[in-house]
């Protein structure tokens, strides 16, 4: 046997311990699919009576949804466990496990979300009157990681141009800087200064208004988990998994580019606008292949994620390894 030695392997190469973990799975599932056992179809098969089991834990009710057709992918969901334990979300700790650990420590009642600058209605909104005038749908998208894996995900929300139709931004706002809430004596990880908190993100106005720009209150016909964000959180398909700022209470129309936290703590390697671009290496590894949870071998990664029939006109022009 030919053994590499161990100094000679990029960090790229090693496979992760929960995929590692998941081989007997993905290899059970190959023998079945050669023997004609492998169920076909659109989604992955997961019981209501499973689904129940798992959420049970979770003390989530369903909410009322319609499907949107016209956002919908063919490929297999992401298993509603692995959404839900294996979680970027440094305000409850550094690692995959640790915002489903810690997050049972949130409360999200009577949650309120605060706009401000260059609009005309600018307030405080309580997040039931919103969710009151938006119908919810369920929208099947991508979510890409810049450490190179991904999920896909069926979310409950509605599109974020709904909510700036509402608040009627005027000429000056350019920008949208969104905010985490900031509550260290629950968000343990804000204890720590990992990054400068609270959390900022931010997008321009015309990605903002784009129709796949989504706001998600839950997940897979459930209530948002508190380590997936809850109660609201962004969903930019097109973009690396940190632009999705969970948990928000603010958005302020600005007329400057928001400094969004990663920027911030290392300018060099996250820059403002995140489209995932394989073309565009990260400065410690490569962006061209990832890992969907779930799944043992790598795949191809798709510019912008696979979005790019809808979002490629938003950067014509621009050179995206200035603008990364």
């Amino acid at each position: 046997m030919l053994l590499k030695k161990t100094v000679n392997i990029k960090s790229s190469e090693i496979t992760p311990k929960d995929v590692y973990e998941q081989r007997r799975t993905f290899l059970k599932s190959s023998i079945n699919a050669g023997l004609g056992l492998a169920t076909s179809g659109l989604l992955t098969t997961y019981s209501a009576d499973a689904l129940s089991k798992v959420t049970s834990g979770y003390g989530l009710k369903p909410l009322k949804h319609s499907k949107n057709a016209n956002y919908t992918i063919e490929e297999e969901l992401t298993k509603y466990k692995d959404i839900t334990t294996y979680n970027n979300f440094y305000e409850f700790g550094t690692s995959k496990s640790a915002p489903a650990e810690n997050a049972n420590a949130l409360t999200t009642n009577d949650w309120t979300i605060k706009v401000e600058g260059h609009v005309a209605k600018p307030a405080t909104y309580h997040l039931e009157d919103i969710l009151n005038e938006n119908a919810l749908e369920e929208r099947i998208y991508r979510l890409r990681c810049v450490e190179r894996w991904s999920m896909v995900v069926p979310w409950l929300g509605f599109p974020l141009a709904d909510l700036i139709k509402k608040v009627q931004p005027n000429s000056k706002a350019k920008y949208i800087e969104f905010s985490t809430l900031y509550r260290p004596e629950e968000m343990k990880g804000q204890k720590r200064g990992v990054l400068d908190w609270p959390y900022v993100e931010g997008l321009r106005i015309d990605e903002a208004m784009n129709p796949l720009v989504f706001l998600a209150v839950g997940l897979y016909g459930e209530v948002l988990p508190n380590q997936n964000g809850a109660p609201i959180r962004l969903v930019v398909p097109w973009k690396y998994g940190f632009k999705s700022i969970k948990s928000i209470t603010n958005l302020r129309f600005t007329e400057q580019q928001p400094v969004s936290s990663w920027t911030r703590a290392a300018s060099s390697e996250y820059g403002f606008y995140s489209n995932v671009n394989p073309d565009v290496s990260h400065p410690r590894w490569s962006q061209r292949k990832e890992r969907r949870i779930g799944e043992f071998f790598k795949r191809k990664t798709l510019m912008y994620n696979g979005y790019a029939d809808q979002v490629a006109h938003l950067y014509k022009g621009m050179d995206l390894k200035k603008y990364f």
